[in-house]
């Protein structure tokens, strides 16, 4: 392609600068050092490039090899958004779990110990945590992802995740501002609107993000959404109206807006990356986040390119820009003097914290989020191996398809010889043939909002009343089988104190 500049003039810089580019690999591209070394500051990682912590130490290091102020940013929620855990499924469950726990110290604790892998492996920005109020059940991209469905609950334990991160030393951005928890579309997919009052989403959406304003997050990410009491035009990523008048003026805020993701069809499909880049910019974004599916060297230069004609041409402000590389900037500089004192203060946490509860907080944070009911089928744990049915929906594109989830390997440790397969339908005859004379345990992921799931599972229970049902998303269904499990995440941790449920050997 055609590049518009070829030196490293402020101007070039700074539309670098604003960049959070991904990239395929497992090792930095020849591409992405050569434009760090032009003024990129900013790199963010995906499942793709991470296969253990020690190539994701490596990694981080090859970056700062190249500039030592570079902002390395990941999407790692725990639970069942997880990248440093993507093969294996995540060790900490995720927000839902902890909010039902009701716990903040837990919380905080989950956080800090996340924190404390994200820094020893390099990493200094997570795009994280969800403070969302999932106060619609149908989302089919939230859900689980929140701490739940009321304000209150979803702010205080924000605001200890915040603090949990940040106290060691990695900056958490705190999304999707200002709320995507009332939305039944994916904004993967296509743009959701939220057709409330402002009264509704100042005393429902914006309540964990002004707590985490005031706790101080380093950063806030944008949603792809449109609010039509707050601007009836654009989505909140583009919109002046919000990301300055309300998130900078009304609430405070002075730290780094980021996007989520350009590339999503909430926002590509109507604008397209570039322009949507200017707008995005223009309207108090700092840092725009690309790279989930869009991910190589054009991209970044299609971005700088267009904001710096943006800037030539008058449509972009110099001076907007100018000022959010600063604050890209002023965060890079946060977490390079943690990371200078780091080594010390990150180690001396996991000392801290590797007693009580240490490495294992994740468990026990899981066993503790378990509910379990007993139904009318008397229930005795189970000392042979069962068949385990996995009714598997469609995976949201933030959770992807490749983190496994269930209950079915950890059951196999305590039980071996398990076995298990997965349907998609509401037939039940080639599950209750291939289960034969085994007990089943039915595992199973937001019911209430599919039909052919409810009914499989009802017929299930009604052939054979003994079986036991998990339930990994949503706890929104009526509890039904001789026992009712929900884990309220489909975390690896989650499928483990599960499993220990299952068999009776919870600790």
């Amino acid at each position: 392609m055609t590049t518009l500049v070829h030196g490293t003039d402020t101007l070039t810089r700074d539309a670098l600068t604003v960049l959070q580019p991904g990239f395929v690999g497992t090792t930095a591209p020849d591409w992405l050092l050569r434009r760090i070394g032009e003024g990129l500051s900013s790199v963010g990682l995906f499942g793709r490039n991470i296969v253990s912590p020690e190539q994701l130490t490596a990694l981080t290091a090859q970056l700062r090899a190249e500039r030592d102020d570079v902002l390395v940013a990941i999407d790692e929620e725990g639970g069942d958004v997880t990248r440093l855990e993507v093969k294996q499924g995540s060790s900490f469950p995720g927000n839902y779990a902890l909010g039902s726990v009701d716990d903040v110290e837990l919380t905080r604790a989950v956080a800090r110990e996340l924190g404390r892998r994200l820094a020893a492996c390099g990493v200094d920005l997570n795009w994280a945590p969800s403070a969302d109020v999932n106060s619609n059940a149908e989302n089919p991209v939230i859900g689980v992802r929140s701490f739940g469905p009321d304000p209150d609950l979803v702010a205080r334990h924000t605001v200890a995740y915040v603090d949990g991160l940040q106290g060691v030393g990695v900056a958490a951005c705190t999304k999707h501002f200002p709320g995507h928890g009332d939305t039944n579309v994916d904004s993967h997919d296509a743009l959701p609107r939220i057709d409330v009052d402002l009264a509704t989403l100042h005393a429902r959406e914006l309540v964990p993000f002004r707590a985490a304003v005031a706790a101080g997050t380093k950063a806030v990410m944008s949603a792809h959404i449109l609010l039509s009491a707050l601007d009836p035009h654009r989505p909140a990523t583009l919109s002046p109206q919000i990301l300055t008048g309300l998130l900078r003026q009304e609430l405070g805020f002075e730290g780094l807006i980021v996007t989520d993701g350009m590339e999503m069809q909430a926002v590509a499909a109507t604008y397209g990356i570039e322009r949507g880049s200017v707008l995005a910019i223009a309207a108090g974004a700092d840092a725009i986040c690309v790279g989930g599916g869009l991910c190589d060297e054009d991209t970044v230069l299609q971005l700088r390119d267009a904001l710096v004609t943006a800037v030539r041409t008058g449509e972009l402000p110099e001076e907007r820009l100018a000022d959010a590389a600063a604050r890209v900037r002023a965060l890079a500089a946060w977490t390079q003097a943690h990371r200078a004192r780091g080594a010390e203060s990150v180690s001396g946490a996991a000392v801290q914290e590797g007693t009580a509860p240490g490495a294992d907080i994740g468990l026990v944070a899981a066993r503790r989020a378990l509910k379990v009911t007993r139904g009318e089928w008397p229930y005795t744990p189970m000392s042979s191996a069962p068949y385990v049915a996995s009714f598997t929906p469609v995976a949201n594109f933030a959770v992807g398809d490749e983190t496994p989830w269930g209950i079915a390997a950890e059951l196999e440790r305590l039980l071996p010889g398990t076995e298990t397969c997965s349907y998609a339908d509401s037939s039940v005859d080639a599950l209750l043939a291939a289960a034969g004379e085994r007990r089943i345990v039915a595992v199973v992921r937001d019911v209430h909002r599919h039909a052919w799931m409810t009914e499989a599972l009802d017929a299930l229970v009604a052939a054979r009343p003994d079986t036991v049902v998990v339930e990994m998303g949503l706890n929104e269904a009526e509890p039904r089988g001789a026992l009712h499990i929900a884990t309220h995440g489909a975390a690896r941790v989650c499928g483990r104190a599960a499993a220990e449920a299952v068999a009776g050997t919870g600790a």
